[in-house]
């Protein structure tokens, strides 16, 4: 660690050989975790020099008082990986409605995602930052209660109503719009 903490020093201080010693030290770690999320040896490439990329330029936002090197490196590939995985997730809604042939069906998918999206900006505060930190950000229960400052089964319980809460108001929903279609 000792090591570490100079090396890190050097790539503060911009140290082009401190990256690089950095890199083969974190690197194979890292890609690993990387390929396992995105199983793809290409994408899991281009998201490892671009993890890098941003050790390189964010190196003086890290704090070794709030965790480890290595932890602070993982995050910023965990959280690359998955923004790339949300893009190219084809649950998530991204094209344009007028391809439905169907107008009413255009309209009911609209109205649906309007009605999820407003649930959950309805949330209490403290649920839907629990439900963004989770499923948004991609944290885990044991990162985002930290991220909160609450104890763990604090965390797990606003995550446990959030959804509880987002059922009801999903499933009220639903049952409009299938009675505004005719559909009941």
């Amino acid at each position: 660690m000792q090591n570490d903490t100079r090396l890190i020093q050097q790539l503060k201080n911009k140290d082009e050989s401190a990256l690089s010693l950095l890199y083969d030290k974190y690197s194979g770690a890292i890609y690993s975790i990387i390929l396992k999320m995105i199983r793809d040896e290409g994408k899991a490439q281009n998201l490892l020099q671009d993890t890098f990329m941003t050790v390189w330029d964010k190196a003086e936002n890290y704090d070794a008082t709030k965790g480890r090197f290595y932890t602070w490196v993982y995050r910023i590939a965990k959280n690359k990986t998955l923004n790339v995985l949300r893009k190219n997730d084809p649950l998530i809604q991204t094209d344009d409605f007028s391809v439905y042939k169907n107008k009413e069906e255009a309209i009911s998918i609209d109205s649906e995602y309007l009605e999820l999206k407003g649930a959950i900006t309805s949330l209490e505060a403290h649920h839907k930052e629990a439900i963004e930190l989770v499923y948004f950000k991609g944290l885990t229960h044991r990162e985002a209660h930290k991220e909160m400052n609450v104890p763990l089964g604090t965390f797990k319980s606003y995550v446990r109503q959030a959804l509880k809460e987002l059922r009801i108001t999903y499933s009220k929903a639903i049952i409009v719009l299938l009675l505004i279609l005719n559909v009941l």
